[in-house]
C-alpha cells in the first residue's frame, strides 16, 4: 500500500510541476542540429521569461539558431535586408555545442527559427518558436 501512496504522490507532484508552465511552455529547450534541419523544430516557451537553450551540432559545416521578430520571416531567403528582424543569433561550429539564456519575446505568437548560413534555410533548415502569455 505504501508503493502506491508513494507512487500517486510521485505522480501528483510530476502533474503540478508541469502544470507551473502555461500551455506546456518550457523554460528550458533542447535542439540538435544536423545538416540541414533543427531536431525538434518546434518549441513553446513563456512569454518574457529567461530560457535556456542546449544547442548540439551534429553536423559537418556551420550553422546559426536565428530567432526572428515579431511578425517577421525569412521568406524564401535569409539575406542582409533580413537583419533588422532578427531578435536573436547563435553561431555554431561543426561537431560543438554551446549553451545560452535569453529572454523571451513579450508578445504571444510564432516566431520563425532558421539557419541563415547560405542555402540552409531553402534546404529546410527551420522551426517555430511559440511564445505564450501567462495565465
Amino acid at each position: 500500500m505504501k508503493k502506491y501512496a508513494v507512487l500517486l504522490l510521485l505522480i501528483i507532484l510530476a502533474l503540478s510541476l508541469t502544470a507551473c508552465q502555461p500551455g506546456g511552455a518550457s523554460l528550458k529547450i533542447n535542439v540538435e542540429m544536423t545538416d540541414f534541419a533543427f531536431s525538434p523544430n518546434h518549441f513553446t516557451v513563456p512569454a518574457s521569461e529567461e530560457i535556456d537553450v542546449n544547442v548540439a551540432h551534429h553536423g559537418v559545416v556551420i550553422h546559426e539558431f536565428i530567432l526572428m521578430k515579431a511578425g517577421t520571416d525569412a521568406g524564401e531567403k535569409f539575406g542582409e535586408e533580413d537583419l533588422p528582424n532578427v531578435y536573436l543569433t547563435i553561431e555554431v561550429p561543426p561537431d560543438h555545442s554551446h549553451s545560452f539564456t535569453f529572454t523571451a519575446p513579450e508578445q504571444p505568437g510564432d516566431y520563425q527559427i532558421l539557419c541563415g548560413i547560405a542555402g540552409h534555410l531553402q534546404a529546410g533548415m527551420v522551426g517555430t518558436l511559440t511564445v505564450v502569455g501567462r495565465e
